[in-house]
């Protein structure tokens, strides 16, 4: 769109400049005080036409100068060529965006993308450290669709490993005929603690979770009790974070083809014998800095582990979906794994060119730097957590609310907390900040939005787009037309804070405009008109935007 469309015009202004050059790289401004775009690809030839940038940028800045396009073209040392557009090329581009449907961000590729995140352990209950993998799985799902892929998403259920073993072993130590939530949230604690201080113990949750993987109809029964009764519970919790799945399914559903799969890699001669009777694939290679281990697809008691249980699912999506890509959203420290895994797939066959990608993000920390935790010590299961943000929230005095609004607004704290940042780094969650309605906060951004919407409702109105009137409206439209990048960045790299910096900014502007702009008090209608017809865009974008960060909107703050 914008930059595509400049990018053109540039490159036909470099060969009208007498150069040789096939694509030309045009960004937005990093000093937007003195232009709104500009490109360095004058660097690129000085070596080859043994001149200086600066040189190349003058001759193409005279070429540009006499379009009409450009209010302004300078050339800058050392070679930059700055551009500020001109307000005819600026309402241009804003008509046409406003006037394309998904704002004209659709991508060229329409690839089918399985997205793995969420990932939690049945009978455990969900707490802070299992926010990052759903909100931005869920967030990166929404992009990509948004930009015209076919996304296909799936919670990958904890569901048929040692917690289980755990778990039934304390139903059947303490006799308990029904299973609730709470009598699981005791249980897989306390007995997880005790595998640790009594090896008697952990062998027979061992020998209990073998038997289920084979099939042993009592454990398998208690098996899926334990899981509809967590199951539930999880799908509950992610309903309030309003994260949806294609797919709800677990571990337990790769224990279908996982018989076929071992077949087919002993076939194959994929599958060594390793140390005690393990079957591995080694996925060692000599360039490696320090020797990576093999990857363990069967224990030497014949139990699988969530590694076999990644190669199966991946077996089995390739069947069913074809996909050019797999998405996969874990904590970092889960990196050595991953790493495993794909080679063990790609020794495998198993992905027929389809791309592979681990999706790595960091910790949620306290103010101590370290995971987030509860006084007690422990991280805050959801529900608590989501209690005392909206109390904390309310302490800003916002009281008179829909329960409804409320937690809209508790979404929106948590999830801009997380998204903001770039996932690959821990950050440190601090409620009373991320709570504030000042700051780059969620409920900042939508104040912002309730009050550009208010603003908007108490006109009555034309909308029409005529040229900026004020430097702020200008700058508006500037930013704006800066989404096409953002999201390009986020779809590209997997990363909605690039999205979520746009949103914020946005909403700066939208602020500044609402202080200078009074559009109740302006007489002259065709001001109002185009200030109307450019909030109202704004706000398109903002709530679309927001949605893709998992954000809805409140019907007042």
């Amino acid at each position: 769109m914008l930059l595509e469309k400049l990018e053109e015009i540039a490159l036909a202004a470099f060969k009208g400049a007498g150069f040789k050059i096939e694509k030309v790289k045009v960004t937005e401004s990093n000093v937007p005080e003195r232009c709104d775009f500009q490109t360095n690809s004058a660097f690129e030839l000085a070596k080859i036409y043994h001149t200086s940038p600066l040189e190349i940028a003058s001759k193409v800045a005279n070429v540009l100068s006499s379009d009409g396009r450009f209010e302004k073209v300078e050339a800058c040392a050392p070679g930059y060529i700055n551009f500020v557009l001109s307000e005819g090329l600026l309402n241009e581009l804003i008509l046409s965006m406003a006037e394309k449907e998904h704002f004209g961000l659709e991508q060229t590729s329409s690839k089918v993308s399985v997205l793995d995140y969420g990932g939690p352990n049945i009978a455990k209950p969900l707490h802070v450290g299992h926010l990052r993998s759903a909100i931005v799985g869920e967030s990166v799902k929404r992009i990509l669709r948004y930009g015209g892929n076919k996304p296909i998403s799936d919670v990958h259920l904890g569901d048929y490993g040692l917690q289980i073993g755990q778990v039934i072993y304390g139903i059947e130590k303490e006799g308990i005929k029904d299973i609730t939530l709470e009598k699981l949230e005791t249980l897989y604690p306390k007995y997880s603690a005790l595998c640790k201080e009594d090896e008697s113990v952990k062998e027979k949750c061992a020998e209990i979770t073998l038997l289920m993987q084979k099939g042993d109809k009592k454990y398998n029964e208690l098996q899926k009790i334990i899981t509809k009764v967590s199951g539930d519970d999880i799908l509950r919790l992610y309903k309030y974070l309003d994260i949806n799945f294609d797919l709800w399914e677990g571990e337990a559903d790769s224990y279908k083809v996982i018989p076929e799969v071992e077949k087919d890699l002993l076939e194959r001669n994929i599958l060594e014998v390793g140390e005690g009777g393990a079957l591995i694939i080694p996925v060692a290679e000599e360039t490696d800095p320090k020797p990576l281990p093999p990857f363990m697809f069967r224990k030497s008691n014949g139990a699988y582990l969530y590694g076999s249980t990644d190669l199966a699912t991946l077996y089995d999506r390739e069947k069913r979906f074809s996909p050019d890509e797999v998405l996969y959203f874990a904590d970092y420290r889960q990196g050595l794994h991953y790493e495993q895994f794909f080679r063990a797939s790609k020794i495998a066959n198993y992905t027929s060119g389809t791309h592979l990608e681990f999706c790595g993000f960091g910790t949620v920390n306290g103010k101590d730097g370290k995971p987030f935790k509860t006084r007690k010590g422990d991280a805050p299961k959801l529900d608590s957590l989501f209690s005392e943000v909206k109390e904390v929230f309310k302490n800003f005095g916002q009281k008179e609310m829909s329960e409804e609004d409320l937690d809209i607004i508790v979404n929106a704290i948590i999830k801009f907390a997380d998204l903001q940042n770039n996932r690959e780094r821990d950050y440190i969650f601090d409620i009373e900040k991320f709570s504030n309605t000042v700051g780059k906060t969620g409920p900042y951004i939508l104040y912002t939005y309730i009050r550009t919407k208010k603003v908007l409702d108490g006109y009555d109105g034309k909308l029409k787009l005529d040229k900026s009137f004020t430097d702020i409206e200008r700058k508006l439209k500037i930013k704006l037309l800066s989404l096409e990048n953002a999201f390009k960045r986020a779809y590209d790299e997997k990363k909605p804070h690039f999205i979520a910096d746009f949103v914020y900014d946005l909403s700066v502007i939208l602020n500044s405009f609402y202080e200078q702009n009074r559009l109740n008090t302006q007489t002259d209608i065709n001001v109002k008109a185009s200030w109307a017809y450019i909030l109202n865009l704004s706000t398109d974008v903002l709530k679309q935007m927001l949605s893709l960060l998992v954000i809805n909107t409140p019907s007042k703050m």
